[in-house]
C-alpha cells in the first residue's frame, strides 16, 4: 500500500494542496506524520473530495490534541466540538475580517480543520496570511521595538452584544461567555513551539491594544501591523468546492472569509484544537 501523500506548494510563503489521502478513513501513523510535517512547513493545507462526517472530523482533529468547545457558536448535533458556521442573509458572518481564531483565551487554538458542506454558486472564498512571513520581512528596528510588547485580546471585539439579543437563551449564552472570557494578554511576537520561528500575534478580530503603549501609539502600531500582515505576497486564497477540507496552523496564520455571496447560504463545519500559552 502506497502511504506517501502528495504535497504541492501553492506559494512560496504559505499554502499547499494535499492529495492521495482519504480523511474519511483513520490515518496510519505514517500518513499522519506526513500530514503534520506538511502543516508545520506550509501552515495551511487544502484537500479536495473529502466527504467527512462530523464524527470523522472530530476524530481527525483529536489526533492533533484536545478540542475547544466554542462558547457561542452552534455545534453539530450531539457533537459539541464541531462548530456549524451557517451564514446567510439573516445570519451574516462575524469573520469577514482578518483574524486568528479564539485568541481571547490563555491557550489559543493550535490547529483548525474546516470542511465545506453547503456553498453558494460563487463567492465565499477564504484567504489565509502567514504571520511568520509578515514578521520575517519587517525591518530590524521595527522587530526590536516590538520585542517584549504585549497585546490585549478581547472576546467582545468580534462578538458584540447586539448580535446576540435575538432570543433570551442566546443572550444568556453570550453573557456567560463574556464572564468566562475576560480580556487576556499575549506577546505581540510569539515563537512557534515546534519550529521555533517567530510570528506576529495580533489580529483585527480580537486585539484591542498594545498594553505598554499609549492609545495613540498603540493604534498606530497595530494599524501598521494589520496592513503589513495582509499583504498579498503573504497570502493564499482558496475557492471552495463541496467536501473540501482546510487544515491550518492557527498559531502563525490569519484568515478572512469573504462575505460576498448574499442572499445565498454557506455552511461550514470547524474543529478547533487547543494550543498552549504563547511565548
Amino acid at each position: 500500500m502506497n502511504e506517501k501523500i502528495n504535497i504541492i506548494a501553492l506559494g512560496p510563503y504559505i499554502g499547499a494542496q494535499v492529495s492521495n489521502l482519504d480523511l474519511t478513513r483513520p490515518l496510519s501513523a505514517t500518513q499522519f506524520e506526513q500530514l503534520y510535517h506538511a502543516l508545520m512547513r506550509h501552515q495551511v493545507l487544502l484537500l479536495c473530495d473529502q466527504a467527512i462526517t462530523p464524527q470523522q472530523q472530530r476524530a481527525l482533529a483529536a489526533r492533533f490534541g484536545d478540542l475547544h468547545i466554542h462558547p457561542v457558536y452552534p455545534h453539530a448535533e450531539d457533537i459539541e466540538e464541531i462548530i456549524v458556521l451557517d451564514t446567510h442573509q439573516n445570519n451574516p458572518p462575524d469573520n469577514d475580517n482578518w483574524h486568528t481564531d479564539v485568541t481571547f483565551i490563555n491557550t489559543p487554538p493550535a490547529i483548525a480543520i474546516l470542511a465545506s458542506k453547503l456553498l453558494p454558486e460563487s463567492g465565499g472564498d477564504t484567504l489565509w496570511a502567514s504571520s511568520i512571513a509578515a514578521y520575517e520581512t519587517l525591518s530590524a528596528p521595527i522587530k526590536i521595538m516590538l520585542e517584549g510588547l504585549h497585546a490585549e485580546h478581547d472576546f467582545k471585539k468580534s462578538f458584540q452584544e447586539y448580535k446576540y439579543r435575538r432570543t433570551e437563551e442566546e443572550y444568556q449564552r453570550w453573557q456567560q461567555a463574556v464572564e468566562k472570557n475576560p480580556p487576556v494578554q499575549h506577546p505581540v511576537i510569539r515563537t512557534h513551539p515546534v519550529s521555533g520561528r517567530k510570528a506576529l500575534f495580533v489580529n483585527e478580530g480580537f486585539t484591542t491594544r498594545i498594553v505598554e503603549l499609549s492609545e495613540q501609539e498603540s493604534n498606530a502600531v497595530l494599524n501598521l501591523l494589520y496592513s503589513h500582515i495582509t499583504k498579498p505576497e503573504f497570502q493564499v486564497r482558496w475557492r471552495w468546492h463541496i467536501n473540501d477540507v482546510a487544515i491550518w496552523d492557527n498559531r502563525v496564520t490569519q484568515h478572512y472569509a469573504n462575505a460576498d455571496y448574499y442572499p445565498a447560504r454557506r455552511v461550514m463545519h470547524r474543529a478547533t484544537v487547543l494550543g498552549d500559552g504563547p511565548f
